[in-house]
């Protein structure tokens, strides 16, 4: 499924262009680049200066196959998704002072999953983190038999890769339980369909409403990751008597939830109230000020990259599925029914 090479146009500029530059020769260029002994102080000058003046900047991959390990982590994200942006920063936190580097591949929508995944197979990775991948259980047990794997918030049974996620089926009982705690009995869920965690969201969220004795008055409603998807879903919501709270898949998506809402006159949350997921910045800001149900971003991205030397360095031990809690945090758009 994946391939061992790449697509990749030459860069318009070379080393030898450089070294005509320059006036010297090519391995003279590739010594003063390499950083090793065997170019004067005034050969690697009149090289860097060359180099800066048609804005030359060395292959990185090819430096990556001149060495037998490459200390290089790889992490493919979504490139668009809040909360994935906000476990890469806490990885390049927690990266620093190891020896290691990261190496980014980035998922969108013009760029699919393997195609990210393939970029970082290039770059010779010692190992893979991968933040919310939508692969297929097989293809990522794939990846796990060329090098070490970790996943993060997807839930995964496998005893090939690590995994380091929430636990979203007490996250969405902490939402409902909430929720009902301030009265509301009329409590909808607006998922993520197939997003990853958007199958144990909801299962916390039946099984809530089942056990406080409110699923007759219980409805989940397709929604999934975006503003967008929480505008469409506001639609189906209010086609009927709409309910009194919302416990929605993430931040973004309730987010576009309460935008249709107040686009339809509905107070927040004197009329409807709203618990997003992930708290993400979109969350904390003054014009959303979100009740959520939070991920805790720095410690995913600690235990994923421990994981992940462990596995670059050899170590040997069963996969690991690690389980954090998650925390509610209440803010302005929760409150009880009017």
């Amino acid at each position: 499924m994946f391939g061992t090479k790449s697509d990749r146009r030459a860069p318009t500029v070379t080393m030898e262009d450089v070294a005509q530059r320059a006036g010297v020769s090519r391995a003279l260029v590739s010594i003063v680049f390499r950083g090793v002994a065997g170019a004067s102080t005034a050969t690697r000058e009149r090289v860097m200066q060359a180099a800066e003046e048609l804005a030359y900047r060395p292959d990185q991959r090819a430096r990556l196959l001149g060495r037998s390990r490459t200390r290089v982590i790889g992490v493919a994200f979504g490139l668009h998704d809040e909360f994935h942006a906000e476990v890469v920063e806490q990885l390049y936190l927690a990266v620093d002072g190891t020896g290691y580097e990261l190496a980014l591949g980035a998922v969108a929508p013009t760029r699919d999953e393997h195609r990210a995944v393939q970029s970082l197979l290039d770059y010779r990775c010692e190992a893979l983190i991968l933040v919310g991948p939508v692969l297929p259980r097989a293809a990522i047990e794939e990846l796990a038999g060329r090098l070490p794997v970790v996943v993060v918030a997807r839930a995964l049974r496998s005893r090939a890769v690590d995994v380091v996620r929430t636990d979203d089926v007490a996250g969405s009982r902490l939402a409902v339980e909430y929720l009902a705690g301030l009265g509301h009995q009329s409590i909808a869920h607006v998922d993520g369909q197939r997003a990853p965690g958007a199958a144990e969201r909801r299962r916390g969220y039946r099984a809530a409403m089942r056990d406080l004795g409110l699923q007759a008055r219980g409805r989940v409603v397709a929604g999934g990751l975006t503003d967008q998807d929480g505008e469409r879903a506001a639609a189906e919501l209010f086609a009927g008597p709409p309910p009194t709270a919302v416990a929605a898949f993430n931040d973004h998506c309730a987010a576009g939830l309460m935008a249709a809402a107040r686009a339809r006159g509905v107070g927040i949350p004197d009329q409807l109230s709203l618990v997003g997921y992930d708290n993400s910045h979109i969350a904390s800001l003054a014009t959303v000020a979100l009740t959520t149900v939070a991920q805790d971003a720095p410690a995913l991205a600690g235990t994923a990259l421990e994981l992940a030397l462990a596995r670059a360095e050899h170590e040997d031990a069963p996969a690991a599925d690690t389980v954090l809690p998650p925390q509610l945090v209440i803010r302005h758009t929760s409150a009880p029914p009017a």
